[in-house]
């Protein structure tokens, strides 16, 4: 069933690998391009991203239209007439396609696409079932086809049965789907008089994208758009994997319902970040209501959202939730130069707009940077004493409207502490305002830095704002404070990111460890291991455990306490236990013998009354002095295992101090991690405490990642909670650990 499970082509390879040693028929087309380009992770996922050749998609030189009309009245004549006015534009041969018709606005008409007096690169299908013409198309050769017919996986069981046989169909035919249940967006027009980096669109519902479109009127050039539908077959990942190595295109703006594949989309956008490319998007799913819309429109998945936004964070796609906010965060990082610095200088003509937009943005994590004493009393010669100009600066209205305002603006940019000057302008002040406006065009138009600009009137008719700003393609526009912010900070992000990117699949595990064998041993296919058996698992992949010994005796357990050392701490140990400290099934601070023997019968008193079958009692070494976290894996839907840190012991549900990342990622992730947790500065050291082992925190989530990379499926989630994290130099020791097993 597409998208119903993570990896569906990896699943699929995986399984027929291990019945018949070898691929499957016909090219699953991701996995079987993915294994030819660079094999295989340790886990059986695709290293790197297949790029599909869509040009001859989007500027075919032959295009057939299976159900073309010119019945007026008919929803197809309106879609045949728009193709007829496309194809002309990007100079293909159209040719109608229909059983019955000799003819189709004048065109000669054939019965078949077969029949076509050559072969064509794209078919476009006006049918209510595209499944029966599939063979056909393949064996004239096509290229590509567009199916917009509904009725499949946006509509339950019986659709996405349908869809199924329509993914099987196309995976055996050789060409390339989209749809269903997509629209004409493709074939829209684009202008050709708009110069710059363009804006290639990517969206699973056409409606969504019409603001990012309409872009084009504010001068803002958009290259391509891609309306994905269901996704049978070409999905948002080929595109972005696409649009990505196109020169033209500037920033790439998705709106997501459902991902098929979380690897696929995280190699695509693996592939954007090495190019430098942005990617913004909007993914619907952040509630229950969103994600159970979203799956009624397209029939996806949406996937657990801390772990899509964790993901698209950690390949560098900017996450926006309106789509408001993604229009201008595309275009700002579509049109706007690499920073030159990270300041942000707020400048404008009013003390109080300069301190509620400075509170915004510093709030957002801008960084508003004080302007050196020097810088200052150069401002001071165009701006009075008494007006404060250290960042944000006021100028106090009157200079903006004589030769002044263009001094102070260039003296700004000359600080090369300042790679972003912003100037909210809440309403028209003519002619000020209009002066003010030209001044910023032609500063932008003399400088690599960017200029931004909050023009607040409500009506927005403006000369200033209509004529001057939106006719510079050097000024990025903004109508509301919240998203210049946003999009100055993705803007800024971006940069960063992509500076010091480096892809986790160059480096990701091909081969198993030696600690993999060991572990597999351990694992107990359909059952929970008991905490013992679940820290030899953390044995195996080299994560520290305390000294302990299971026993099943009273007088065993006090030799135990013996070899183990003085205090320790006792607990039940069984392959159905979770939660051992509800049901007092834990005794911590034994000190001698006596308390020994008497905790062993306590706790098997308990088991017994409690009906908790046991393998034996754990005698533990009892480590103090620490801040307890919590790592574990858990198996996502779309993306696989995950790996998750946070605070731990007995609050972790209630604090839900977490932070997630899908493998494979390196150290510094990790650490990125633990900066993302609200209790970082507990591992800093608090009320005079020493600092502790961060190191060992960040070894033990890598081992952690290791072990969920190399069993895969197989081990369904990994929890060891309490993980107590020592002071500098002494590491980290895993206290309880609880596995469960496919």
């Amino acid at each position: 069933m597409l998208g119903s499970t993570h990896g569906t082509l990896t699943t699929h390879f995986r399984a027929r690998v291990d019945a018949c040693g070898e691929e499957p028929h016909a090219a699953v087309h991701s996995m079987a391009t993915a294994t030819a380009e660079g094999g295989l992770d340790v886990s059986g996922r695709p290293l790197h991203a297949p790029v599909p050749d869509l040009d001859r998609f989007f500027r075919p030189e032959s295009v057939a239209v299976v159900g073309a009309s010119d019945t007026e009245g008919r929803p197809n004549t309106g879609i045949t007439r728009q193709l007829l006015a496309w194809a002309e534009r990007v100079g293909a041969r159209l040719h109608p396609v229909h059983p019955t018709r000799e003819s189709v606005f004048g065109r000669p008409c054939s019965p078949s696409v077969a029949a076509l007096p050559e072969q064509v690169d794209l078919a476009v299908l006006l049918v209510a079932d595209p499944l029966p013409l599939i063979e056909e198309l393949a064996a004239s050769k096509v290229k590509f086809a567009v199916a917009f017919a509904s009725g499949f996986a946006e509509t339950g069981a019986a659709g996405t049965a349908a869809q199924a046989r329509l993914s099987a169909a196309v995976e055996r035919s050789g060409l390339r789907l989209l749809g269903p249940n997509t629209n004409l967006n493709a074939f829209e027009s684009f202008r050709e008089d708009l110069e710059g980096p363009a804006i290639a669109l990517i969206t699973q519902s056409g409606h969504q994208g019409r603001p990012v479109h309409t872009l084009q009127e504010l001068g803002v050039r958009l290259s391509h758009w891609a309306p994905t539908g269901n996704e049978a077959d070409l999905e948002t990942a080929d595109f972005i994997s696409y649009f990505s190595g196109l020169p033209e295109v500037g920033a790439i703006a998705c709106y997501v319902e459902g991902l098929k594949d979380g690897r696929s989309f995280l190699l695509a956008a693996d592939r954007a970040a090495r190019a430098g490319v942005p990617v913004v998007a909007v993914k619907v799913g952040r509630t229950e209501t969103g994600a159970r819309t979203a799956a009624s429109h397209t029939g996806k998945l949406t996937g657990t959202d801390e772990v899509v936004d964790a993901a698209m964070r950690q390949f560098g796609v900017i996450r926006v939730d309106g789509l408001d906010e993604l229009q201008d965060t595309a275009a700002l990082l579509a049109r706007a130069r690499p920073p030159r610095a990270d300041g942000v200088v707020v400048y404008s003509i009013s003390g109080g707009t300069g301190a509620h937009f400075s509170d915004l943005a510093t709030g957002a994590g801008l960084s508003l940077p004080t302007l050196s004493e020097g810088k200052q009393r150069e401002l001071h010669e165009w701006i009075p004493d008494y007006l404060d100009v250290a960042n944000p600066v006021d100028n106090g209205g009157h200079p903006v409207g004589d030769w002044r305002g263009r001094k102070i603006i260039d003296a700004i940019l000359a600080d090369p502490a300042v790679g972003v000057l912003i100037c909210p302008i809440t309403g028209p002040f003519p002619p000020m305002s209009d002066r003010l406006a030209q001044d910023l065009v032609d500063a932008a138009e003399a400088t690599d830095k960017l200029i931004c600009v909050v023009w607040g009137s409500p009506v927005g008719t403006e000369e200033a704002y209509r004529t001057t700003l939106l006719g510079s393609s050097r000024v990025a526009t903004f109508r509301t404070f919240r998203n210049c912010i946003g999009a100055v900070k993705a803007y800024l992000d971006h940069h960063r990111f992509t500076a010091s990117y480096r892809s986790p699949f160059d480096d990701a595990p091909r081969t198993p460890s030696p600690s993999f064998r060991k572990a597999r041993a351990l694992l107990r296919p359909g059952h929970q291991l008991s905490e013992h058996a679940a820290k030899q698992l953390l044995r195996a992949y080299g994560i520290r455990v305390p000294r302990e010994q299971l026993v099943t005796s009273a007088a065993a357990s006090v030799r135990a306490a013996a070899l183990v050392g003085y205090p320790v701490v006792m607990k039940a140990s069984g392959t159905r236990l979770a939660h051992k400290t509800e049901l007092g099934l834990v005794k911590v601070g034994l000190t001698s013998a006596s308390q020994v023997r008497d905790a062993y019968r306590e706790l098997t008193d308990i088991a017994r009354f409690e009906s908790v079958d046991l393998d034996g009692i754990l005698v533990c070494q009892m480590v103090e002095r620490g801040v307890e976290m919590m790592v574990g894996v858990t198996q996502d839907a779309l993306f696989g295992p995950t790996v998750t840190v946070g605070l731990g012991g007995v609050l972790v549900e209630v604090l839900h101090d977490t932070a997630v990342r899908v493998p494979p990622f390196g150290e510094h992730q990790a650490r990125t991690m633990l900066d993302e947790l609200r209790g970082r500065a507990l591992l800093d050291g608090v009320r005079g405490g020493p600092p502790l082992d961060v190191d060992a925190l960040v070894e033990v989530v890598l081992r952690v990642q290791r072990m969920a990379l190399e069993l895969g499926d197989d081990l369904v989630e990994l929890d060891i909670n309490p993980l107590v994290v020592l002071g500098r130099g002494q590491g980290a020791v895993a206290l309880d650990a609880l596995a469960l097993c496919r």
